[in-house]
């Protein structure tokens, strides 16, 4: 029971922060609003038992990238941004997007998943060793994708210094 309670308050915390993250006007209080949800998605994550994905939410996501966030949002000029006019032609297609969404929602609670063709599966108890788990996953059965992984990132890293570096010169 607390367990349920405790992701209902995650889930609606998290909900509510993303919605703010997109309607606030000032992009210092939107990082910080997208801080909370990633907290909160961090949250969900221990609930499940996915030591190893909470740890990489707080530390990367949290800890890492939302710095570089706001530190760009800082650097860059936001006078500037405020007063451009925003979302000025797109509400048409916002409209129409959010009510198929809203559309296949609602289809999705009236069927209850029986279109999805999914089988009841029992509870499970939580895995143990979670972190060992997947660390040995990905270093015995997927080592040459996350190998080919790395190299295209740090390609990827390179060729921005790169074009960093020419535009700046």
């Amino acid at each position: 029971m607390l367990e349920i309670v405790t992701f209902g308050i995650l889930a609606a915390v998290t909900l509510v922060s993303a919605i703010l993250v997109i309607t606030r006007r000032n992009a210092v209080h939107s990082v910080i609003w997208l801080i909370v949800t990633l907290f909160g998605v961090a949250g969900i994550y221990l609930l499940q038992h996915a030591e190893f994905l909470f740890a990489v939410q707080i530390i990367l996501y949290v800890g890492g990238i939302m710095v570089l966030f706001l530190f760009v949002v800082m650097l860059v000029n936001i006078d500037v941004s405020l007063k451009q006019a925003r979302f000025t032609r797109q509400w048409q297609v916002a409209l129409g997007t959010a009510i198929l969404l809203g559309a296949q929602l609602a289809y999705a609670l009236y069927n209850h998943g029986r279109g999805l063709n999914l089988q009841e599966r029992p509870m499970q108890a939580a895995p143990v060793g979670n972190t060992q788990a997947v660390g040995m996953a990905l270093y015995q059965n997927y080592m040459l994708p996350v190998e080919i992984a790395s190299i295209l990132l740090l390609v990827a890293m390179v060729g921005a210094v790169l074009m960093a570096k020419r535009k700046f010169e």
